[in-house]
């Protein structure tokens, strides 16, 4: 058994839907399980949802029409046939989002957020496999909710191996294909939950784990893993291996091509993981196992946008020892704050950290009861992983305020205040 993984930028509109039907004709239509995000950016669109319907703002009614618009377009394009049973299955969909929106939220922010966002990816699924079966590629869908089983942390879900391992190698027989939604779950109690944002190749790395597969390939834009974002940096070059180390590090640092919590049930199992490009699928792309760190030997250029620096310092110039340190992590994992880099002086404590609009907030808040607190917005945070001196510190061409810097034997970190 094989494992595709095709995000949201792969079947963001029908060309991209016919695309994968491609890749699967050339690459192996049999014997797969293919895991689909949600379409483009609709789950960018399913957090506004959720934003206004806890706000009691009807704008929710604008934004989910917006939904309805670009999933109907699509199948528009693939399904001749205006009765096809795909636009009943995207109609219940659109039925469930809209009926627990006229109803008042009575959960916290983080379930109400598994609930409806997770419909993303039940409705790009059902295209997808649609579209698959009217093409000859015959394929099971598969509801994730009802396999991949988890712990009730919303939004950062941790997986329950051992009832996963039972449920899916249930429903998943060899020989045949199937399409299953990535990123998403549920608890013990069915109620949908979400493994963190771009946890679709997580999914697929759970589904390789458990179902002991030949190998995970994810279906990017690009050729492969390249060593540095082609859309920040010129020049770049594809990376021909990485250890399964070297790309958790990769992957910790922001690097966006591969998701943080992947590599990990791979390696216990020594499953290869190629990245490659949906455009040119015969082409190698990127592998991903055991051995040498890098393939050629390159330094690493990696950008994380939407960060913010949180200075948090004692209010009668005590040092900031461990007790304080405890208890401003023990807030960072309440509100579930990811940091990226942190520095220490006497008294205070500088962190550099994924702005989330909704949990940044939440942990602030709770920070000023004690400590003073310094926030700065708009930073963003460059890592050069391999760095060879002055020569890629330079071809960051960094402009504006450096706010935090860091330098290890083999990493250099930068904190860049852009406003």
């Amino acid at each position: 058994m094989r494992i595709f993984k095709f995000g949201g930028a792969s079947v963001k509109d029908a060309e991209g839907v016919r695309n994968v039907y491609e890749v699967l004709r050339q690459c192996g239509e049999s014997n797969t399980v293919v895991v689909v995000s949600a379409m483009g950016k609709t789950t960018n669109a399913l957090e506004r949802i959720v934003q206004f319907h806890l706000e009691g703002s009807l704008q929710w009614k604008a934004v989910l029409e917006e939904i309805r618009a670009q999933h109907y377009g699509i199948m528009e394009e693939l399904f001749l046939q205006k009765e096809h049973t795909v636009y009943q299955e995207i109609e219940h969909v659109l039925a469930q989002i809209r009926l627990i929106c006229q109803t008042p939220p009575t959960s916290e922010y983080n379930m109400h957020y598994d609930r409806i966002v997770s419909y993303g990816e039940i409705m790009g699924t059902r295209i997808v496999s649609a579209f698959l079966n009217d093409s000859g590629l015959k394929n099971t869908w598969l509801d994730a909710r009802k396999l991949i089983k988890t712990d009730s942390n919303h939004r950062f879900a941790r997986i329950n191996w051992s009832f996963t391992e039972i449920l899916v190698q249930q429903s998943i027989r060899a020989g045949q294909s199937y399409v299953i939604q990535g990123f998403i779950g549920s608890d013990d109690n069915l109620h949908a939950t979400t493994l963190g944002r771009e946890g679709s190749d997580y999914t697929a790395s759970i589904l390789a784990y458990v179902l002991n597969a030949k190998e995970v390939c994810i279906w990017k834009d690009v050729p492969g893993v390249l060593n540095g974002d082609p859309k920040v940096f010129p020049n770049v070059k594809l990376i021909n291996h990485i250890s399964y180390r070297e790309a958790i590090e990769l992957a910790y640092f922001g690097a966006s091509v591969i998701h943080p919590k992947t590599i990990q049930p791979l390696q216990r199992k020594n499953i290869p993981l190629y990245v490659k490009s949906f455009l040119n699928p015969l082409q190698p792309g990127t592998r991903i196992s055991e051995g040498a760190d890098l393939e050629p030997e390159l330094p690493i250029f990696i950008r994380k946008t939407d960060q913010a620096i949180i200075k948090l310092s004692t209010r009668d110039l005590a040092f900031i020892v461990e007790e304080n340190l405890s208890a401003i992590y023990n807030i960072f994992h309440r509100f579930g704050v990811r940091v990226n880099l942190m520095q220490n002086s006497a008294v205070s404590s500088s962190f550099c950290i994924n702005n989330d609009p909704i949990s940044t907030v939440k942990a602030l808040d709770e920070l000023k009861h004690q400590f003073d607190v310094d926030y700065t917005s708009g930073v963003t945070l460059f890592t050069i992983r391999h760095d060879n001196g002055d020569e890629a510190r330079a071809y960051l061409n960094l402009s504006g305020d450096i706010k935090m810097e860091q330098r290890t034997p083999s990493t250099i970190q930068i904190a860049v205040s852009m406003e």
